[in-house]
């Protein structure tokens, strides 16, 4: 982790490997705004920077792998969400995307709402103060453990996602009586252009209850028929790490329709309607993400104008961002531990974490930036990988990158735009431990999830 440059090796390849590389870039110095958090920045000595503090402060007092998440960029964008939308409508944060309960509490004080959808999210938010009216409820197969839990704690909104559920639900909040506030998850057959993993409206996949066919009317008969549940409204969800607008258009239009099929059947017309979220984010300097601002006054246009073709009163609009928010605020930081060059491809280079704590790369085939942090270097680029030290061969956390011919071990190197999914979707692979959470903020470090010890590990093996 010195300051100082390291010998050069002969890396740099003339002709590029197979892979996304397209020219290297000017300056591998240089950090793209559109992929790190806002208060990163270099200092005098070339150090990175986050929160007025610089990585290799951060390395010795916390360790590598971190996930490095920076307070005042979290708490400007989930304002930023909030700010655009108004007050006319609702922003529920998606807990999957990272959920604790530092997280929880600032949702609280900037004015968000909270998405759950499992007994241990709600359970972070419950711990944390997150007031439970301001709470929805997601998931694909609740238990009944759970849907009680939800019930008794009065969360203000369960997404039902199937007709059991449907029943489900009625029967536990009367048989408390209660009624409780329910949408009903609407699959709309809107392809998102994403990974096929992660698109989620079309109707050959487990979320919701398919529009065709009329399976979502009947949903919503059977719905309005039982004394336990308050039908408030309509959800639909098209996927994740969308650019493209029109996606939306084509969702809310076909669930406008629905709602309108709704009044005119039931003489209901329901008062709130959920578009989701799964706006993009820049994980590459490519990536050109929409501002909040675009994204509420493209959506309550989209919403408005069907409505008034239908003759409806625009219902209130709520959106589910998750990665949108914490995702460009975070980066995590490695050590480099061995960097291997293969003549006439690439340079392998190996970090002490992995797929362990981020599996996005295997498993969506997702891309990433990186960057050499703890110095600056004018040695030439060379096409690399970052792997990390799994027993796997798809134990790739950067697939193609370009990074000084001089990088070597001890360097510390850092990949952003990882607050997203990375550390909820962490694992103990190989009994690797799971890296902490760090929190920078004026200054100043703290551990808001902390480190994995083998311990931990040990005090679940109970043979």
């Amino acid at each position: 982790m010195s300051r100082s440059a390291h010998p050069a090796g002969p890396r740099h390849a003339d002709v590029l490997p197979e892979g996304h590389y397209s020219a290297p870039p000017a300056d591998l110095n240089a950090l793209d705004p559109k992929v790190w958090a806002r208060t990163v920045a270099r200092d005098d000595d070339g150090v990175v920077t986050v929160g007025g503090v610089d990585v290799l402060t951060l390395a010795e007092q916390h360790g590598t792998p971190a996930y490095i998440l920076d307070e005042a960029d979290f708490r400007d964008r989930a304002r930023a969400w909030r700010t655009a939308f108004g007050a006319d409508a609702d922003v529920f944060y998606a807990g999957k995307a990272f959920l604790s309960r530092a997280v929880v509490r600032w949702l609280h004080e900037e004015g968000l709402n909270l998405d759950v959808c499992s007994g241990g999210e709600l359970a972070t938010a419950l711990s944390a103060g997150m007031p439970a009216d301001r709470i929805a409820f997601h998931g694909n197969n609740k238990s009944t453990v759970e849907i009680e839990r939800a019930v008794d704690a009065g969360v203000g909104r369960i997404v039902l996602d199937s007709f059991q559920e449907i029943v489900r639900v009625a029967h536990i909040a009367q048989s408390r009586g209660k009624r409780q506030r329910v949408q009903i998850r609407v699959t709309v057959g809107v392809e998102a252009h994403t990974h096929e993993f992660i698109a989620t409206a079309h109707e050959d996949q487990k979320f919701g209850i398919p529009l065709a066919g009329g399976q979502a009317a009947e949903a919503v008969r059977r719905a309005l028929q039982l004394d336990g549940l308050e039908l408030i409204g309509i959800h639909s969800h098209i996927g994740s790490q969308i650019f493209d607008m029109s996606g939306f258009e084509v969702a809310a239009h076909r669930v406008v329709g629905l709602l309108k099929d709704i009044r005119d059947e039931h003489g209901v017309e329901l008062p709130e309607i959920d578009l989701g979220g799964g706006l993009g984010i820049a994980y590459t300097s490519d990536d050109d993400p929409r501002e909040p601002h675009e994204i509420a006054k493209a959506l309550t246009e989209i919403v408005t104008r069907e409505c008034e073709s239908a003759r409806l009163r625009t219902p209130r609009i709520s959106v589910e961002p998750g990665r949108a928010i914490v995702g460009p605020t975070a980066f995590t930081l490695y050590e480099v531990g061995t960097v291997k060059p293969l003549d006439g491809l690439r340079t392998y280079v190996s970090v002490d974490g992995g797929m362990s704590d981020n599996i996005r790369t295997a498993l969506y085939d997702a891309e990433y930036s990186v960057a050499l942090v703890s110095r600056v270097s004018d040695a030439a680029p060379m096409p690399a990988r970052v792997v990390g030290k799994h027993c796997e061969s798809g134990d790739i956390v950067v697939k193609d990158a370009f990074l000084p011919a001089d990088l070597a071990p001890g360097d510390l190197i850092a990949v952003p735009a990882t607050g997203a999914y990375c550390r909820s979707m962490a694992s103990n692979y190989n009994h690797v431990l799971r890296p902490p959470v760090v929190v920078v903020h004026e200054g100043e470090s703290r551990v808001v999830v902390r480190r994995e010890t083998e311990e931990d590990l040990l005090r679940l093996d109970v043979g």
